[in-house]
């Protein structure tokens, strides 16, 4: 989260099964789960983090994904900028999201779940696949909600 009155560029990475196509359980996308405590109130997003000044936002994402889950990124491609405004915890947040599409190098992650990491030593997440129809559905709700239009 960015300090109040502060705007927050990151970089995102949607990640869809690891071919594309749709698979037995139908299309999945890779998300991060996140809890409001205000809101009392799950949701998912696509994982990556924040860009450092003086680094792309290709770099970022790439870094972001080694540094949380230990993934390396291939056919990283560029999908657009959003401007996400938002209260989370009660707080106003605004970001630019620089958001790209791409793929795990490794297969073993399209195997996977679920995986636990950590942002930081006080802070666990959970990444999972989660079935685009659940999201489309409202069963799961995906933020920002514009993501709806690049899946």
């Amino acid at each position: 989260m960015n300090k109040a009155g502060e705007i927050r560029v990151i970089a995102l990475g949607l990640i869809r099964n690891g071919d594309g196509s749709a698979n037995a359980k139908g299309e999945r996308i890779f998300l991060s789960e996140g809890y409001d405590s205000v809101k009392q109130e799950t949701f998912y997003r696509a994982l990556g983090g924040g860009v450092d000044f003086g680094e792309t936002s290709h770099a970022a994402l790439k870094r972001e994904f080694q540094e949380e889950i230990q993934a390396e990124l291939t056919n990283i491609k560029y999908l657009g900028c959003i401007e996400n405004l938002f209260t989370f915890n009660g707080r106003q947040g605004h970001e630019i999201i620089q958001l790209y599409q791409c793929d795990f190098a490794d297969s073993k992650f399209y195997q996977l779940e679920s995986l636990v990491f950590s942002e930081s030593p006080h802070h666990k997440h959970r990444a999972l696949w989660i079935d685009i129809s659940r999201l489309k559905s409202g069963e799961f709700r995906l933020v920002p909600e514009v993501f709806f239009e690049y899946l």
